[in-house]
């Protein structure tokens, strides 16, 4: 699937988000390797906290339908220059691998990049194993 599409679903997504407080929505599209697509927006909760973002709500989606291999993400928001995922959403993306990030603007404005390039010190499973 071209970037264009996915770019057109996550702008159909982020019409679903729910944030009543800071007024700016999100929306991404995730893309596995099996093909299929997962859509996500942000929704933001009164305790600030418990809101979450766009990204981690397709990759949860995805997660819970037994998907965990991806091929890519698209993120799009109404923003003046490509919209960046967040720190959470980067390591959360980090523990599913290595794949491509794309990153759109209101003007359509397109950054590329990956999720090694953008958090290359991620923490990781390796950590959690007890040394001896």
């Amino acid at each position: 699937m071209d970037d264009k599409h996915l770019i057109e679903i996550a702008r159909k997504a982020k019409e679903n988000a729910y944030s009543p407080y800071s007024k700016f929505k999100v929306g991404a599209a995730l893309l596995t390797k099996n093909g299929k697509v997962y859509t996500g927006c942000n929704i933001e909760n009164s305790s600030f906290g418990l809101s979450i973002c766009a990204e981690r709500v397709a990759i949860f989606k995805a997660i819970s339908e037994g998907e965990k291999d991806f091929e890519k993400i698209v993120i799009v928001a109404d923003t003046t220059e490509s919209i960046r995922p967040c720190g959470a959403c980067r390591q959360v993306m980090s523990e599913f691998g290595d794949f491509e990030i794309v990153m759109v603007s209101k003007k359509n404005e397109i950054a590329k990049s990956s999720v090694r390039k953008l958090l290359p010190f991620n923490f990781n499973g390796s950590f959690l194993e007890i040394q001896h």
